[in-house]
Parts: C-alpha cells; structure tokens; sequence
C-alpha cells in the first residue's frame, strides 16, 4: 500500500504563505473600538461617528512632510513645520529689496529711462532687440514694424492692453509711458518722432474703467 507523501516547502513558499495568512488574518485583528473608513455610525448610540483627524500624527512617527525630526523636537509643543512667527511682515521682508529698486514700494516702476523701461517690462515677450517670439502665444516684433510709425498706437496699447497684453497704466506714468514709447519709435525702427508726457495725458481716460480692456 502506498502512502501520500506531501511535497516538502522551500523557504520562499513558507514565506509567501505566511504573508498571505498574515493579510487575511490582519483585517480583523482591529479592536472593537477602532473607527474604521466604513464605520459611518456609533456602535451603540447609531449617531454618525465623528472621525476627527489629528494634523500632528504623522509627526508622532519621527517624520513630518518628509523632513525627519530629532529627539528634542518630536518633544516640543505641536507646532507647524514652517515658524510663522519667524516670518517678516511682507514690507519688511528683506528678499523684496530687489523688487523695490526695481518698481518701489509702490508696485510702479521708478525709472523715467525708456531703455530701461523697455527691457524691463516689455523684453520678456518681445525680446531685447524687438524681433517678437514664438511660444506659448505669439509675440509680435516691434522692431522693424511700420506700426510703430504711430506714437499713439503705442500709447494707446501701453495704457489699455490689447488681447493678452496687459496694460500698464497704473504701474507707469505719463512720462515714463512717453519714454518707453519714444525708445520703441526711434531706436527699434529708426522714427524721427518726438514722445511727450502731453502726448500721453490725451489718452489717459480720466476715469480708467472697471476691468481691464485687455482681458
């Protein structure tokens, strides 16, 4: 008579086997008091539980955000990983002091130079030489461009915007548009035209509208 023999495990199977045990053994090892994600009412009562979530637990483990904490500060008092008390009110913060040479407190540029204003404000789209780009949208060249031949065209667009340019008249003034203007007429397209503060103050409305014509 002849005997069932079963085949001996190798140590990879028992480790398999023991994992999957260990998985459906595990999803009833909680105690009874434990709220679980279906767990939508109170065991006795039948009230909706209340799963409350405590924004300070992953710091518990030793790690908060991906950023590990030493002895000493997991014993502090809960706090958030950035020190807002550390942070300086906005018009003290030195990081601004670039922005401020640039545009002043404010948020208006301070030069009355139309070169510098040019490459300032109007190079990042239509480049430094006014040849217009290609990208995400297209940037049309103002060099070169007999457009530009008309003073008030551009004064006009300056101070309203047109399609996705914004406009400009609250961060520059009558004469600082006129600068930058005079820039873009005589030395990307080589115009004999004179830019005055005047000339501005014609199209400037008086009462600037609600929303922006740009948009």
């Amino acid at each position: 008579m002849k005997y069932f023999k079963a085949p001996s495990l190798t140590p990879l199977s028992m480790v398999i086997i023991g994992s999957t045990l260990g998985l459906l053994t595990g999803c009833s090892s909680q105690s009874e008091d434990t709220v679980t994600l279906a767990q939508t009412s109170d065991t006795f009562t039948g009230a909706p539980a209340q799963q409350e979530v405590d924004p300070y637990a992953s710091r518990n483990g030793g790690a908060w955000g991906g950023v590990y904490m030493t002895e000493s500060e997991l014993t502090e008092t809960n706090r958030h990983i950035v020190d807002i008390d550390a942070v300086p009110a906005f018009d003290q913060d030195p990081s601004l002091d670039k922005w401020n040479e640039k545009f002043g407190y404010e948020n208006a540029y301070v030069s009355t130079d139309g070169k510098k204003l040019y490459h300032d404000s109007c190079a990042g789209c239509h480049m430094h030489e006014g040849e217009g780009a290609y990208g995400a949208g297209y940037y049309p060249p103002l060099a070169d461009n007999s457009k530009m031949q008309s003073k008030y065209y551009i004064i006009d667009i300056l101070i309203n915007g047109l399609r996705g340019m914004p406009s400009f008249r609250h961060m520059m003034n009558d004469e600082q548009i006129a600068a930058v203007t005079e820039y873009v007429v005589k030395d990307l397209n080589g115009f004999d035209e004179e830019v005055t503060a005047e000339d501005v103050a014609q199209l400037r409305p008086i009462t600037p509208p609600g929303v922006d014509p740009a948009l």
